[in-house]
């Protein structure tokens, strides 16, 4: 059973936990104030941990070194920051996000291997999305005839380094755009796939659970040589220049 840390015990915190702990999962909850912990409900089977969530014994008692995934959703940007990178890089947790305020500094942090959404698009499925990458894609937007869908993608880190087509390849889906440091970017040539890329593709929603399979587990060896077939001859990677 994945086990789950939640940093943070506000109302995103509190809705993440109930989710997790709902779909049979394990979860810790970590709050520096044991009265925000109050705000679980009263048969919450999960730890409730009072503390700071990037002190290392803290999310030991919260049992990190076990977690499949950490979401940092307090109050703080700063915290939620350290809070993911010291379970990425001291515990190696590889499912990591942190929820940030100032949407300027999300970038920087970005840069830094953690993904973070904005507080003004902050939502618990957003979050979960990220934490559980293998749950069906969210569509963000249907046709008329309610066969096709705008789906945000979730893809395994192995993906990284990958020409666009060569992910359109393995799963029948037509790449719409991409985000990346929080821009908007129309796919170019020569564009690839970049660890922290939003990837928004259009697919048809029968399809919709298999395109989360594939793009769940490392590419397949077909699409790798399919992907090195399509890099340039200069080996430029792009964001979607003329």
């Amino acid at each position: 059973m994945p086990h789950f840390v939640i940093v943070g015990a506000g109302r995103v915190g509190v809705m993440l936990a109930h989710a997790l702990e709902d779909a049979g999962h394990s979860v810790a909850v970590i709050d520096q104030d044991d009265r925000s912990l109050r705000r679980l409900r009263s048969g919450f089977q999960g730890k409730k941990v009072t503390g700071h969530g990037f002190d290392r014994d803290v999310l030991r008692r919260a049992s990190v070194e076990t977690a499949y995934a950490l979401a940092a959703v307090s109050s703080g940007d700063n915290t939620n920051v350290l809070a993911a990178r010291v379970a990425r890089e001291t515990f190696g947790v590889q499912r990591v996000v942190a929820r940030i305020y100032d949407p300027a500094r999300a970038e920087f942090y970005q840069r830094l291997g953690i993904p973070t959404v904005a507080s003004v698009r902050w939502t618990a499925d957003q979050v979960l999305r990220r934490m559980l990458p293998e749950q069906s894609i969210a569509g963000d937007w249907r046709e008329a005839s309610g066969r096709l869908q705008l789906g945000e993608l979730s893809l395994d880190d192995s993906w990284s380094g990958l020409h666009l087509d060569a992910i359109a390849e393995a799963t029948g889906v037509r790449i719409a755009f991409l985000t990346r440091f929080g821009e908007g970017i129309l796919p170019g040539p020569s564009t690839s796939y970049q660890k922290g890329d939003v990837v928004h593709a259009m697919m048809r929603i029968d399809d919709v659970d298999e395109v989360a399979r594939i793009l769940a587990r490392p590419p397949s060896s077909r699409i790798r040589e399919l992907a090195q077939s399509l890099r340039p001859d200069d080996d430029v990677e792009g964001g979607g220049e003329a």
